[in-house]
């Protein structure tokens, strides 16, 4: 029997000339990654395992995204011990405030995640990456400890689940809508520790910035991680950014996959995931004229230029509805010059939105937009878990940039169709 995508990636990790669905493997890491949150617990369980030395510096990536700028003390003191380890042992990519970007934007920018790559990140959205054709997931802060000190990690191999793409988008239809509607369609378990490869003639109308977006919440499925492969849309975006050799693998004709699911891309509307599961979707035009207090556009999902292009279009010209908050947060400082280049910060400022430096702030309840009892937001994040932006009374409808903006004019949940 042939390997998957992942499969074969695992086993290049591990030395191996094949590896197996369940097989427990220990892989070479290419790059082990941590946030403001994160990093400081690893640290915490590095030095209480003695370790005085990390296995490549340039292999290491801190990004202080989460609660950056720091929003009060506990903030401030999680930083000072990140910024203290990176010192400590010269961490080459240091990201602080000011140069910071949204974690799993930034990465992929930056050029630090290539085809074939094996990457392991404290933080459950590294799956991000898999939309370069790299092995990328989330690992828990001890497992970001051990990878920074030997450049290993276990891995018990996935099996797999096939993602057939077939044709393509209608307008306001993008990445966002079709990871939620696989979402809605498998559950929030429908792929549990299995891997989500995507394939078919469809993957050519999808642009980057969709798959980042679909392999970002692969893990609401459960997933150990997205993959999508290397296609020459992937070179051009590596072009400039990667400079050290990499090797794209493709799925062998013969390879397990467990369940096959198609996605007609052209048949896809607009998707919303209502309160509290992103499993728990519907087609915009099912639940337009839900009231709502506040929408927020960014995040590791959706704050990228082509999100932020697709909102100001809509925006523009038009003033946000009275009595709703529209916050908008570009994930990157180079997507923030981008879109200031291009005249989109003007527009969500005219239209009456609040445009933040790059951070995670309300995804996670954090800061720079938590709700109050009660409020009901839509959100381009990857969550609306109970209490996950504020109090537990509060909800979060999961939208596409083209569903929000039109929302946050609107006053309510709204059909960027019309």
């Amino acid at each position: 029997m042939g390997m998957t995508m992942t499969q074969k990636i695992l086993a290049r990790c591990a030395g191996l000339d094949r590896v197996e669905a369940g097989q427990l493997i220990e892989g070479r890491l290419n790059l082990v990654l941590g946030n403001d949150i994160t990093t400081p617990v690893a640290i915490t369980e590095f030095d209480k395992a003695g370790l005085t030395s990390v296995f490549d510096r340039n292999k290491i990536a801190i990004v202080l995204d989460h609660y950056t700028p720091c929003k009060d003390i506990k903030a401030a003191q999680l930083c000072a011990a990140a910024r203290k380890f990176a010192k400590r042992f010269q961490i080459t990519h240091f990201y602080d405030v000011g140069q910071v970007g949204v974690e799993h934007a930034l990465i992929p920018e930056k050029g630090l995640a290539a085809p074939g790559e094996v990457i392991i990140g404290a933080d459950s959205h590294t799956c991000t990456y898999g939309a370069l054709g790299a092995f990328s997931t989330g690992v828990g802060s001890t497992d970001m400890a051990a990878g920074m000190a030997t450049g290993l990690a276990w891995f018990k191999v996935p099996s797999a689940i096939k993602v057939v793409l077939t044709g393509s988008f209608q307008p306001y239809v993008s990445g966002k809508d079709v990871i939620l509607e696989l979402i809605g369609r498998i559950g929030v378990d429908g792929a549990l520790y299995r891997s989500l490869e995507f394939t078919g003639d469809g993957v050519a109308a999808l642009d980057m910035d969709d798959r980042f977006t679909i392999c970002n919440m692969a893990i609401e499925a459960g997933a150990k991680n997205g993959i999508f492969p290397v296609d020459q849309k992937t070179l051009d975006y590596l072009k400039g950014r990667v400079d050290r050799p990499f090797q794209a693998f493709e799925a062998d004709e013969d390879a397990v996959y467990e369940q096959e699911v198609v996605i007609d891309l052209s048949t896809l509307e607009p998707i919303v995931a209502l309160p509290h599961l992103p499993s728990n979707t519907k087609p915009v035009s099912q639940v337009a004229g839900t009231p709502i207090q506040q929408v927020v556009i960014g995040s590791c999902t959706n704050g990228r230029l082509k999100d932020l292009r697709e909102a100001a279009e809509i925006m523009q010209g038009h003033q946000v509805a009275e009595g709703v908050r529209c916050i908008v947060i570009p994930a990157t400082q180079e997507i923030m010059l981008q879109a200031m280049a291009e005249g989109l910060i003007q527009i969500f400022i005219e239209a009456g939105a609040a445009v933040s430096t790059p951070t995670c702030g309300p995804c996670l309840g954090g800061h720079m937009g938590v709700l109050a009892d009660d409020e009901v937001a839509v959100a381009t994040t990857n969550r609306n878990f109970v209490g996950r932006m504020g109090p537990v009374s509060s909800k979060i409808i999961l939208a596409s940039p083209a569903v929000a903006a039109a929302s946050a004019l609107a006053g309510c949940v709204a059909d960027p169709r019309g």
